[in-house]
């Protein structure tokens, strides 16, 4: 009876036999689609920034509450600030917040009020300052401060760079080249933040101090030439971000309201260039750059 047909019994033992391959094939079908879905959600998800330019000016009082600035932050994917103010108190209150998904890097404003702008790097009493908030026992650095040419070379900055880099401190510069020079030559081993990235200077320039400087980092508020009319990203910094992605922060500089009134727009701003670099390169720069320098302590 052997006629190499299937009996109806081992027929129907087939079926059941085959239904956990059907399922296990389903159950990777769901996955692979959920996995789809979540890289979907991911990719539509604006790319988180570190904010390494920001005052919380207090003159006499803040543009806005420390409640809206935290929702601003948080509104915009602002996960990490480099905090500074004018005086000191505004940074107090973002170090008190605690503010839950927000990185805090606190800096030290050599500055009182704006007219120290002009004066600090020749009055002792602002060095005097330095060292009175350093006590509070949280800074990772001294700026934002303002230096031209020869005004970097006094004793007051001397001693400035000096107890930086004594206290495992970074220095946040608005300079030009003159006084960047001078501030390196003060003390070799000195880690520098450079505020606008030179605002204008050729980027050829701006290679060339990356190169000489390895611990040297361009800052990119009101940094001209990145894009062009059109918004697309120039030759010119299209090559530098790739010849130098871990070397570049981005921040929004809110020295006054208008600042403040248009921080969304600057930082679409950022992201809108940003997505034009390979992705690497951009998380690089929109987070992973300050992260990376201010991980740790």
């Amino acid at each position: 009876m052997s006629s190499g047909r299937m009996s109806p019994r081992r027929s129907n033992d087939a079926g059941p036999k085959m239904t956990p391959h059907r399922g296990h094939v389903a159950a990777l079908i769901a996955a692979s689609l959920f996995a789809g879905l979540a890289e979907r959600v991911l990719a539509d998800e604006p790319i988180e920034i570190f904010d390494a330019h920001l005052h919380y000016n207090w003159e006499p009082k803040p543009y806005y509450q420390l409640d809206e600035v935290l929702a601003l932050l948080k509104k915009n994917r602002v996960t990490g600030i480099l905090a500074t103010s004018r005086p000191n108190t505004g940074t107090h209150a973002l170090m008190d917040a605690k503010a839950e998904g927000l990185q805090v890097v606190p800096f030290i404003r050599p500055y009182r009020v704006r007219p120290d702008i002009q004066t600090w790097f020749k009055d002792p009493v602002i060095f005097e300052l330095v060292q009175d908030e350093f006590k509070r026992g949280y800074y990772r650095g001294v700026g934002e401060f303002h230096l031209s040419g020869q005004a970097a070379d006094t004793e007051v900055v001397r001693d400035t760079v000096n107890f930086a880099v004594a206290n495992d401190l970074y220095l946040h510069a608005h300079a030009d080249e003159a006084a960047l020079e001078i501030l390196m030559r003060h003390n070799p081993k000195a880690r520098i933040i450079w505020a606008h990235t030179g605002f204008g200077i050729p980027g050829e320039r701006v290679a060339a101090m990356l190169a000489k400087y390895p611990k040297l980092w361009g800052e990119l508020s009101y940094r001209s030439g990145i894009t062009d009319g059109a918004g697309k990203l120039t030759p010119e910094w299209r090559a530098l971000f790739e010849r130098y992605p871990d070397r570049f922060l981005l921040g929004s500089d809110t020295w006054v309201p208008e600042r403040w009134a248009s921080y969304g727009e600057i930082m679409a701003g950022y992201r809108a260039w940003l997505a034009q670099l390979p992705p690497d390169v951009a998380r690089q720069i929109a987070h992973g750059n300050a992260r990376a320098l201010f991980s740790g302590r």
